[in-house]
């Protein structure tokens, strides 16, 4: 049994909203072969993973994957739990998995959840697999495992979040706010576009890197506070052991020796009580660098208080590290012992850090008279440092409630002198509940104050405190970047479907940057802010999708979300608000993993299903397969408002969907109209639509029909939407997509039109519009099944009796000659009567093409628009009607128009009888659905 390749879905998927693992297995020599096949062998495996027995496979309880062994079951799907078993050992929290058949004999996916926040690269999914397969096969042969998992938690834990940015990550979900983790550090992206927020535990996009720079100068932050009037003890800077040897005998009495930039206790001594001490403590303290603080030691109590927004949150008592005797063990097992407690974890990963006997640990007992030998009697508490940081093994204990409000009051100013928006301010007082000052006024009541700032202060003691009550902190930095009734979210429209989506993605972002919104769009194409081009490539898939969600300019996202990057990568986003579905026909089929219609509906519903509640999920009427999707319970469980759009009058759907008081959008007396019951809106007419041919383009239509009740769905107004669709030129706004030039006599009409639906639509339009015996110059990606190919042959052969064929640069797999070779025959099997040529490139077809059809209509499909163009540049071809020329020719290259800069707009409400503005909820979930399986990446996964 072999892994051969592992992909991570890191969005909502066609198995869940969390993020998964698929890995591809082969079983070589255990094809076909089940566990009953091999005497004892699940009796073997439970009693060396006896956690198996819980598992519940297809039963949907406890016992039902032991059950499935004994009835007998493939080796893939053995992998599959013996792999989410280890996980559970290694920490990492999943349950949910799928073994799927992958195409062949002894091929499958197998498919694990991973943790929310893991990054999309970790190495921990394939090393689980690879000991799942290693245990599997030393089962079979009888051989003894081994079970080594230590590596393996070492990588889980190193992948998980920190506590304090897990704990900020939870909290803004909690908020209905998107949440992204940035690589694999604790980098998160908090919220989309305009409102999108930057945090890494408590430093965020608002924190000051001044304040930064004074928190780590200790020596700077101490003349700041102590200008201010704050408490600070007496501290000079030393750069060699001789002048900390000389700051101590300027200080006196007992002295805190630390790096100056130091932080988390590092290289720290305290309770320094000589000169020679304090030059040997220098040593110590310039592993972290030359510059040495020398600092007077304030007797009393450790605590920290946090201050978010110049609020005080929460407030806690620092306590060393420590362990309690009992007469029976060491102070070595005592540490041991405090170890298994499950809060503890190496450095900030666990709300605790375990305790380690280092060397100061050791001198600290030293000067106790103890060592990790001792035996304390029982009951003696020992403390193991005199530093009290949680990084060194320390305990909080809540005192939020006891703060004086002249300690509270000084921890503000404090934060306030140092600009910094959250700040973690170190004290050391006798008594944090005591006044400051004495009532009269007549210097402190007690001794103490300021040790330090910190800029980014860890989370860990006020979240989970060992004594006293949890403070919500983390809720209080996301309120910090997201003030209560905050937006975190800008309108999201996601569009999918197998013909029409550039087109539609293209006319909702002219829509809306008309409405006075700055859009980012990626289609095909590419990416574009604003309306200018940013990233040139297909552009359809996650990626692209987190590249608009990511700038921090963008006011509403428009995304084309194409089959490829949902199967290999997942969403790149958590939810829409208005999702729209073109159509779904056979395209793709064969691709990865998906096979036939009902497999890429499945893929395709999820547009519609991973929607916001209340939002709006806008279908193709006329379409079956599109309809129906109203009708899945995972959409409905979101109560989107349905609309839906026709081009045929009487339609069904649209009757009783009107009927139910439903919004409708249909071609009524010559308008693009908006229906609700019985009332009715007049949006555009049909005749001003650029590129409509008097409505004879119905394919540009119906992209304009569904374009038009997403932007409806968005807020926008009917006016807006009249006064942009009637700027929408083919050439400049859509380039490449039914696009008409004249060359010589011939019309010619460009278009990227590749599937079977596609081309007969497109033949349809030009038998219309022009009439007589078109001639087609055709080109058809090579990825395509064969049957599907012809089926695409065949819709060109019902309208065109002439065919140019040639091949795209890019094979796709196939041998020189292969596609024209299978085009042609397919042409030749519809239409025997049907005339074939072939040429070499481009500009060669179209040649040969116009010189076939001397001043008929020219149908020109393309698989690169620039080589398109330069073959119409070659030909002399003009604009038709609206451009000459070369103007015709620069507009259709992908390079949107700029746009200016437009005021952000508060996202408008889905209010179809009104021009109103929008709220959008908050929801999340989908229902596991069928297999998908793996595939090397390519252009689609952006």
């Amino acid at each position: 049994m072999r892994l051969i390749n592992l992909r991570h879905l890191s969005g909502p998927n066609v198995f869940t909203t969390s993020p998964v693992t698929v890995a591809r297995l082969e079983l070589d020599e255990l094809t076909s072969k089940e566990t009953t096949e091999f005497g004892g062998f699940a009796e073997r495996l439970g009693a060396l993973l006896p956690g198996l027995a819980d598992h519940h496979c297809a039963a949907g309880r406890p016992g039902g994957f032991v059950e499935a062994m004994a009835r007998g079951t493939y080796f893939g799907h053995v992998t599959e739990h013996v792999a989410l078993e280890l996980s559970g050992l290694a920490g990492r929290q999943v349950h949910l998995g799928r073994t799927m058949w992958a195409g062949a004999d002894g091929r499958y996916d197998v498919m694990m959840e991973c943790p929310q926040d893991e990054p999309a690269d970790s190495p921990t999914p394939g090393a689980l697999l690879l000991l799942a397969i290693q245990i599997v096969q030393d089962v079979i042969g009888e051989r003894t495992p081994t079970i080594e998992l230590e590596h393996i938690t070492g990588m889980a834990e190193r992948d998980r979040l920190g506590v304090s940015t897990a704990a900020i990550a939870g909290a803004a979900r909690r908020r209905g706010i998107p949440v992204r983790r940035v690589g694999a550090r604790s980098l998160l992206r908090l919220g989309y576009g305009c409102h999108r927020q930057l945090a890494w535990a408590a430093l965020t996009s608002h924190t000051s890197a001044a304040g930064v720079d004074i928190a780590t100068d200790k020596k700077l932050a101490k003349q700041l506070l102590a200008a201010a009037g704050i408490p600070v003890p007496e501290g000079i800077v030393a750069y060699s052991q001789a002048e900390a040897a000389e700051a101590y005998e300027q200080i006196g009495g007992q002295v805190v020796v630390k790096p100056l930039g130091g932080s988390q206790g590092a290289s720290l001594t305290i309770g320094v009580h000589s000169g020679a001490a304090a030059g040997a403590a220098y040593a110590k303290a310039a592993q972290e660098g030359d510059a040495v603080l020398v600092e007077a030691y304030l007797p009393g109590n450790d605590y920290r208080v946090l201050v978010i927004d110049g609020r005080m949150a929460a407030a806690a008592e620092l306590r060393p590290a420590s362990v309690t005797g009992d007469g029976e063990h060491t102070i070595s097992q005592l540490v041991d012992i405090v170890n298994t407690d499950p809060r503890r974890g190496a450095g900030h990963a666990r709300e605790l850090t375990r305790i380690e006997l280092d060397a100061d640990t050791l001198r600290h007992l030293e000067a106790q008279g103890l060592d990790g030998h001792s035996v304390p009697a029982a009951g003696q508490p020992v403390t193991l440092r005199r530093n009290a940081n949680l990084s060194t093994g320390g305990t909080s204990k809540d005192v939020t409630e006891q703060v004086h409000e002249q300690v509270a009051d000084m921890c503000r100013r404090a934060a306030a002198v140092a600009g910094l928006d959250i700040c973690g301010i170190d004290l050391r007082l006798a008594d944090i509940s005591a006044p400051l000052l004495n009532p009269a006024g007549h210097g402190p009541a007690q001794p103490g104050g300021v040790l330090e700032l910190n800029a980014c202060p860890g989370l860990r003691m006020h979240l989970s405190p060992t004594e006293g009550t949890p403070r919500d902190v983390a809720a209080a930095v996301v309120d910090s970047l997201f003030p209560p009734g905050a937006q975190g979210r800008i309108p999201v429209i996601s569009v999918t479907g197998t013909n029409g989506k550039t087109t539609t993605v293209r006319m909702i972002s002219h829509v809306l940057n008309q409405a006075g919104l700055r859009v980012g769009m990626s289609c095909t194409d590419g990416v574009s802010i604003g309306g200018k081009l940013v990233y040139s490539a297909d552009a359809s898939g996650p990626r692209s999708a987190e590249m608009v969600l990511d700038d921090p300019t963008v006011e509403a996202a428009v995304l084309e979300t194409a089959r490829g990057g949902i199967i290999r990568r997942g969403l790149g986003y958590d939810l829409a608000d208005v999702a729209v579905v073109t159509n779904i026909s056979a395209d793709h089929l064969g691709d990865d993993g998906i096979d036939d219609m009902d497999e890429l509906i499945h893929v395709k519903a999820l547009v519609a299903e991973e929607i916001r509640d209340g939002g709006s999920v806008v279908l193709n009427a006329d379409d079956p397969a599109t309809a129906a999707l109203a009708e899945r319970s995972a959409l409905r469980r979101h109560s989107p408002l349905v609309r839906f759009f026709s081009l045929t009058p009487g339609n069904p759907v649209i009757e009783r969907h009107r009927r139910e008081g439903g919004l409708c959008y249909e071609i009524i007396d010559g308008q693009l109209t908006e229906t609700e019951g019985s009332g009715r809106r007049g949006l555009l007419g049909v005749a001003e639509l650029p590129g409509g041919f008097g409505g004879k383009a119905r394919h540009l239509l119906a992209n304009a029909l569904a374009a038009v009740a997403a932007c409806r769905a968005a807020g926008v107004s009917a006016k807006d939407i009249r006064r942009a669709l009637a700027t929408f030129t083919p050439a400049e706004s859509n380039p490449g997509r039914a696009n008409i030039y004249r060359a010589g006599t011939s019309p010619v009409i460009v278009d990227y039109g590749h599937n079977a639906a596609a081309l007969e639509s497109t033949g349809q339009f030009v038998l219309d519009v022009w009439g007589g015996t078109p001639v087609a110059v055709i080109t058809l990606p090579g990825d395509r099944r064969d049957d599907l190919l012809a089926q695409t042959a065949r819709s060109v052969a019902a309208c065109f009796a002439t065919v140019v064929i040639y091949e795209d640069s890019d094979k796709r797999g196939r041998d020189p000659g292969e596609m024209t070779a299978l085009i042609g025959a397919a042409l030749r099997d519809a239409r025997p009567d049907i005339r074939c040529e072939a040429a070499e490139n481009p500009a060669d077809a179209l040649r040969a093409g116009l010189a076939l059809a001397d001043g008929a209509p020219v149908l020109f499909l393309y698989e690169k628009l620039g080589m398109a163009l330069d073959a119409l540049q070659a030909v002399g071809a003009q604009g038709w009607p609206e451009a000459s020329g070369a103007q015709a020719l620069d507009a259709a290259r992908p390079r949107p128009p700029a746009t200016a800069r437009i005021p952000a707009l508060t996202a408008p409400a889905p209010n179809p009888a009104a021009d109103a503005s929008a709220d959008y909820g908050v929801s999340c979930g989908c229902e596991p659905t069928a297999s998908a399986t793996s595939a090397a990446p390519s252009p689609a996964d952006w």
